[in-house]
């Protein structure tokens, strides 16, 4: 299955628009908070809006309605195909950051 990783800040009106839209769409996801380790990580990918949505393969900032409606897109055609994972996994910043 793919990971899906929404990091996010506390009381943050685009953090909670994408985790709504990822509810409202049954996309499975973990909810991490932005802690100033993360965010050195993503302000060195060029990342300075929240949320940072990463999933196997994609990665963005900001609440990106395109980018959620292309990833359910995805979702849906892997599940028809019986395949839900990329074939080279991404490496996510919550592999890499130890909290």
């Amino acid at each position: 299955m793919m990971k899906i990783t929404v990091w996010e800040l506390p009381n943050c009106v685009q953090c909670n628009q994408t985790k709504k839209e990822f509810d409202k769409r049954g996309i499975i996801y973990t909810a991490r908070k932005l802690t100033p380790k993360v965010v050195d990580r993503f302000l060195a990918i060029g990342f300075t809006a929240a949320p940072i949505v990463e999933t196997d393969d994609r990665r963005w900032a900001g609440f990106r309605l395109d980018k959620i409606k292309s990833l359910d897109n995805h979702l849906k055609f892997e599940r028809m195909r019986g395949v839900n994972v990329p074939l080279v996994p991404m490496v996510q910043v919550a592999d890499e950051v130890a909290e």
